[in-house]
């Protein structure tokens, strides 16, 4: 692995400072090349994908032997299959389910002001919602308003004061702009060539997620640049895919005992590259962080899009997770065998409200 080879494992803001030498916390031993283990293949090109960061990351590092100590009592819970609940009823309304889900993940990214770190809220029926609940919320407030939000006519040519407007809350939404180029161009796609939605445009896609190149993810990320989620990695490219998968994981986890929503490889399916479930690995001293980047993120400097810090923090997170997975499912009976999204549901249904200081990354991918 490299230089990572020479990364502390840590406590929050704990571990060897590699310019003197000192310790600062608790130690654990770090793995060598030869015995760096790789998640066995899933048919994933994320999980494909990552192995230039694994080897040669500088910044962050997976304490492999700890994720065997976390799975030994992980492994014993109950990890249901998440039920997520679609905003419209996939038993009557299947299209506009699927529709909704689909045009809400386009824009699924960036609910805090990157200054203040104030939240997006809004009232709708008597309550208060934040985040992508009051994204969604926005939504569903325009369309009881009439204003055809899942049109790809209408996106195409929303404007900044239309969509300032559909999204009034405490405060702007943050990166509006970027919203609003997103819904443009993903608006132009659906209109030219689906008849302006997106259930025309899944019924042409083959029932996997990867099916070179004729799988919904593979088609999504093609014909809607806003989800190519990749990134640039010494002359290697990395995928991501979180919004992409993330959408088609929402669709197979709602219409469960409603007719289902038929994906043949979700087994291939990763985890979802984005700021909590990282979180969760640093708490258990899985994902390891040099001092550095420990201290940039707890004085909440923004880490730029595509930095080697940013891209390290994303594939060790997605590595991690694949790990934990397997180890997960050695301690279990073939009965209760998880896939990686149910620990990824796991992570982040634990972690999304910790006060533990996550990166942050300027994006619209996540």
């Amino acid at each position: 692995m490299g230089s990572a080879l020479a990364l502390p494992i840590v406590a929050r803001g704990r571990g060897i400072d590699e310019r003197t030498g000192e310790r600062t916390g608790d130690m654990r031993e770090s793995d060598s090349p030869a015995t760096l283990r790789w998640p066995r293949p899933i048919g994933s090109p994320v999980l494909d994908s990552l192995r230039p960061v694994i080897e040669g990351s500088r910044h962050v590092r997976t304490d492999v032997a700890r994720i065997a100590e976390v799975a030994r009592w992980m492994a014993y819970e109950e990890l249901p299959f998440p039920r997520f609940g679609l905003d419209f009823d996939p038993a009557t309304d299947r299209e506009r389910a699927i529709d909704f889900t689909m045009v809400s993940n386009t824009i699924n990214s960036a609910f805090s002001d990157f200054e203040t770190g104030v939240k997006f809220e809004t009232e709708l029926e008597g309550r208060t919602w934040s985040d992508s609940q009051a994204m969604t919320s926005c939504l569903k407030r325009a369309m009881a308003e009439g204003i055809p939000v899942l049109d790809g006519r209408y996106l195409a040519a929303v404007t900044r004061s239309e969509l300032d407007a559909i999204f009034s809350g405490n405060i702007e939404m943050p990166m509006l702009d970027e919203k609003l180029a997103v819904l443009n161009e993903v608006g132009r796609v659906l209109a030219e060539r689906y008849d302006g939605f997106f259930h025309n445009f899944l019924a042409t896609c083959s029932p996997r997620l990867f099916d070179g190149g004729k799988g919904l993810v593979d088609r999504l990320v093609h014909e809607f640049p806003r989800f190519d989620d990749t990134s640039p990695y010494r002359g290697r490219t990395i995928r991501f895919y979180k919004l992409a998968q993330l959408a088609y994981w929402g669709l197979y986890s709602g219409f469960q005992g409603h007719g289902g929503f038929r994906i043949d490889d979700i087994g291939s399916m990763t985890a979802f590259a984005d700021y909590i479930v990282p979180v969760a690995m640093r708490v258990m001293d899985i994902m390891v962080y040099t001092p550095e980047l420990d201290a940039r993120i707890e004085r909440h400097e923004l880490i730029p899009r595509d930095s080697d810090e940013e891209i390290e923090i994303r594939a060790h997170m997605l590595y991690a997770t694949a790990l934990l997975t397997e180890d997960i499912n050695a301690l279990r009976p073939p009965e209760l065998q998880v896939i990686i999204p149910q620990v990824d549901a796991r992570l982040w249904g634990s972690y999304h409200a910790t006060h533990w200081p996550h990166h942050l990354t300027r994006t619209i991918m996540y």
